[in-house]
């Protein structure tokens, strides 16, 4: 970061049965220029399949680009905060949609600490954390408790959507498939899917689809051998009909983590531009 400055390390919450498990997230603020007016804010999640991956990445071959990714947001005058959340292995769903909603909650709290506009907040992730981010703009006050956790927008990259369905979606050839015995769907619920369909249902972003949802854009590779395209196209039909506003960007020939058979990083650079692009248009930043 040249110009603006990475605030790492920042706990925004405990989680656990006892509440001594620190989650934590790093915050990307962007440089002076551009006044003092407040700023809009995206919160990223990480992908791992729920099970592995840290806040500093959105996989190898934008990890390739070093810290681009969110600097590419922070020329733009964003503030971002990527943030932590329990894997499958020390706690199963909903506990990593509450970690989510609690990194929203503490970035509106202290919006006025780091010149952050509460109404601008807007949530990104990455395959999992494309699920999760999904489920933070679709869930807000689910729980009964109007607790800050709104999202304004949602920005998905090949998130899984509808975990009932990601077997029979799966593409010829898939690497992996949900209903495999231990899959990460199956450990994020820690159930079999097809003898807990309330479980999968409720770990599912598209049964909250409805028009009070946020606008949405869904990015997905259409050779995608871990999490179906039609996961996206899905989603995006069912918020379609919903009465929502929903983009759907499908980079042909695009597997998982945005990998094309040449290895070139045109796929990543194309859904990381229209991912700025997006949220630009929503802040209504010329």
């Amino acid at each position: 970061m040249t110009e603006g400055r990475v605030l790492s390390g920042i706990e925004f919450a405990r989680a656990g049965d006892d509440g001594s498990r620190p989650l934590l997230l790093d915050l990307y603020l962007p440089g002076p220029e551009g006044g003092a007016a407040p700023r809009p804010a995206v919160v990223h999640f990480h992908g791992g399949g729920w099970r592995m991956g840290e806040r500093s990445s959105l996989g190898p071959v934008l990890d390739g680009f070093g810290n681009s990714a969110f600097q590419t947001f922070t020329d733009t005058g964003f503030v971002v905060a990527s943030a932590d959340y329990r894997l499958s292995q020390e706690a199963h769903f909903p506990a990593q949609l509450h970690d989510a909603k609690a990194a929203v909650r503490w970035l509106r709290n202290h919006a006025a600490d780091y010149n952050v506009d509460p109404e601008r907040i807007y949530a990104w992730g990455d395959s999992a954390g494309g699920h999760l981010a999904s489920l933070v703009g679709l869930t807000t006050n689910a729980d009964g408790v109007n607790a800050g956790d709104a999202v304004a927008a949602v920005a998905a990259w090949y998130p899984p959507t509808d975990l009932g369905r990601m077997a029979e979606q799966s593409l010829p050839g898939a690497v992996a498939r949900a209903n495999d015995p231990g899959s990460r769907e199956e450990l994020l619920v820690g159930a079999v899917l097809a003898d807990e369909p309330a479980k999968a249902s409720a770990a599912s972003p598209i049964s909250y689809a409805s028009r009070s949802a946020p606008p949405f854009f869904l990015a997905h590779g259409t050779a995608d051998r871990f999490v179906p395209p039609a996961q996206s196209t899905s989603l995006a039909a069912a918020l379609e009909a919903a009465g929502t506003d929903v983009e759907l960007l499908l980079i042909e020939d695009a597997d998982h983590m945005w990998v094309l058979p040449d290895h070139s990083p045109a796929a990543a650079e194309k859904a990381m531009d229209a991912t700025v692009d997006f949220f630009l248009r929503q802040a209504q930043v010329p």
